[in-house]
């Protein structure tokens, strides 16, 4: 290479080293940007321990969150099926769990609650005081479920079910909203004590008032998405952006066929899962 040529490339190769050597612009925390917090990927120092996990059979998804330093973990609506998987990854991360929470009286699977309790010592099982169901810890509106520094607060969202309820992070940051509120869609209310009136109430009332950036995980997913936020579901949820008269009439002319399984899971539900097991 002749000196002239380096000559001229100096500036633009000192340059290219100061672009990849500089420091990430520093985000203030009370811009927008900083407000967001990564539950589906990276997580902050502070936020709990976080993993999504997923049944096929029934499209469900099982939500792990534990504190970091106690180690002390809760699980949200386990699946039968797949609590031996469930039960390794908590080994494996070292934790220990405390609480297994449904967030409604499931039609389409069998709870892993019932097995969980047989399987891990001193574990506690929570759902809805209106579920129904069988349960060591009956939750109300407002109820809160401690692990470690952490907790998740109860938001009755019935509608779906008599006895559905979302979970919220203390930050408002995540809200696990079982079958009341899907990515683009809602669960159905044509059983189950089902009401399109009450759920259109619940999903605007008690979840389309958190934070726009809180992420939504749902129950299920039947498309391979994986979470949503308020802020997207308020704009392009087909269902629950049409007028309350408008959601009424779409949910009583689904005319879907009743969930397989509905005639086993529902009963042994009732019962934390431990029918005929």
């Amino acid at each position: 290479m002749s000196a002239a040529l380096l000559h001229r490339l100096k500036p633009a190769v000192s340059v290219a080293s100061r672009v990849w050597s500089c420091k990430p612009p520093r985000i203030e925390p009370s811009s927008a940007a900083a407000s967001v917090r990564l539950y589906s990927g990276l997580m902050e120092p502070r936020a709990p321990l976080f993993r999504q996990l997923f049944e096929s059979e029934s499209s469900t998804y099982t939500y792990l969150l534990a504190d970091a330093d106690s180690r002390e973990a809760v699980l949200i609506d386990p699946v039968l099926e797949t609590v031996d998987r469930d039960l390794q990854l908590i080994n494996d991360l070292g934790l220990t769990l405390k609480v297994a929470l449904n967030t409604h009286c499931h039609a389409d699977h069998i709870t892993g609650t019932g097995l969980l309790k047989k399987k891990v010592f001193g574990l506690k099982s929570a759902i809805s005081k209106h579920s129904g169901a069988a349960a060591d810890i009956q939750l109300s509106e407002g109820d809160r479920i401690s692990f470690g520094k952490h907790c998740l607060t109860v938001r009755e969202t019935p509608g779906h079910t008599d006895g559905c309820v979302t979970y919220v992070s203390e930050d408002e940051g995540m809200a696990f909203t079982g079958d009341a509120l899907l990515i683009r869609g809602c669960g159905r209310t044509d059983f189950q004590q089902g009401s399109p009136h009450r759920l259109y109430e619940s999903v605007h009332k008690k979840i389309f008032t958190l934070p726009g950036h809180c992420f939504i995980y749902p129950a299920h997913d039947y498309k391979g998405q994986t979470v949503s936020t308020v802020d997207e579901e308020k704009k392009f949820n087909p269902r629950l952006t049409k007028t309350l008269q408008e959601f009424v009439n779409i949910m009583n002319n689904l005319n879907l066929p009743k969930p397989k399984k509905i005639d086993i899971s529902v009963p042994a539900n009732l019962v934390c899962g431990l029918h005929d097991i």
